[in-house]
């Protein structure tokens, strides 16, 4: 579980990084999860775009994906989301 000073940390160094996943009108299922929990252990930190044709708010997806991977949401501004969770062999981030 973060605090919010390791929150308001994560949150600024995701300001510089592009979405690498959009969840579309497949919804989150097994395969997003599996090819985000890849980007998880390989980046640590990833932002997600949620599609209108999704059905989901990008909070209902940020919480539903994160429940399944075991991370930890960032934070969720518009229709994107970001996510964190420790790298068990590539740790890059250092939190506060």
């Amino acid at each position: 579980m973060l605090n919010s000073k390791q929150r308001a940390y994560l949150r600024s160094m995701a300001q510089s990084i592009d979405p690498i996943f959009q969840i579309g009108k497949g919804g989150v299922g097994d395969e997003i999860c599996t090819q985000l929990g890849n980007a998880l252990e390989a980046r640590e930190l990833i932002k997600v775009t949620v599609l209108p044709s999704s059905g989901y708010t990008a909070r209902e997806a940020a919480e539903e994906t994160a429940g399944a991977l075991g991370a930890d949401v960032v934070c969720t501004v518009g229709n994107r989301f970001v996510l964190y969770r420790e790298s068990e062999n590539k740790k890059r981030i250092e939190l506060p």
